[in-house]
């Protein structure tokens, strides 16, 4: 799909997607299919403004794109059969994959895997909340950290065929407070790697360039203010970061 035709092609929607909180919907342009959320479909929520949601995804996929680690499906801002809105790449998942997930305590694989907290399910049995040990998630740790992502839910990771995984629903980020919400807490303290470090650094210069520049038709001067300031922090610190504050660390429903 190019360029032209991702702004300006038709977008035939084939369907809603019930599961979202907000109004969402599979859609087609040519012969690919797409995610559309239109800003009119927008639920209003107490701690973020009203009517930007998609502006912060748009922003997401900003962000993604200077880290160079594709944690972000193609996102963009377009006109829609229910007005403006954000369009993002649909992403075929592997059903049999799951980089997140709830196991019996007693289950839980000794390699490969990270522990977040135990707990019991509704029948009173211990139960581990775990996830992936790989590359593709803790760069997408990082991202969420420096977005400030304030619902990384175990559903919001699209385990893909191939072993990526895709991050997506990135309407709660870029707040100016700290809102990190995320079920990816397993590398907690942990230094943070070279090329972790080296990423941070490249999206930091690039706030002062090309992605600031893009940045600002999307959120505020104090929204990309904060966002400076965390890489900053984050590249200073070198570790992961430990739930901070009085919001809830993980979001509400996990997954």
């Amino acid at each position: 799909m190019t360029e032209a035709e991702a702004i300006d092609g038709e977008l035939e929607l084939l369907g809603r997607i019930t599961t979202a909180s907000n109004a969402t919907f599979l859609g087609r342009i040519g012969d690919t299919e797409v995610v559309y959320k239109p800003i009119a479909g927008e639920a209003p929520l107490w701690d973020f403004p009203d009517g930007n949601l998609a502006h912060r995804e748009a922003a997401a996929y900003l962000v993604s794109e200077s880290f160079g680690w594709n944690v972000v499906p193609r996102t963009w801002l377009r006109d829609g059969p229910f007005g403006r809105g954000m369009v993002q790449l649909w992403q075929n998942v592997d059903p049999d994959q799951d980089a997140v997930d709830l196991v019996a305590s007693e289950a839980v694989p000794e390699q490969g895997w990270r522990q977040v907290f135990d707990g019991r399910d509704e029948s009173d049995r211990p139960v581990t909340l775990i996830h992936e040990d790989s590359v593709a998630l803790r760069r997408m740790a990082v991202f969420d950290v420096v977005v400030n992502n304030a619902d990384r839910k175990g559903g919001h990771v699209l385990p893909m065929p191939d072993g990526h995984r895709y991050g997506v629903d990135h309407g709660l980020t870029f707040h100016v407070d700290h809102k990190l919400r995320t079920v990816l807490w397993g590398w907690l303290g942990d230094d943070l790697t070279p090329d972790e470090l080296a990423a941070i650094e490249r999206v930091r210069a690039d706030v002062v360039g090309e992605l600031g520049a893009s940045l600002s038709a999307l959120l505020t001067d104090f929204e990309i203010g904060a966002f400076a300031a965390r890489l900053d922090r984050l590249h200073a610190r070198a570790v992961f970061p430990a739930p901070s504050g009085e919001m809830p660390a993980m979001p509400y429903p996990l997954f």
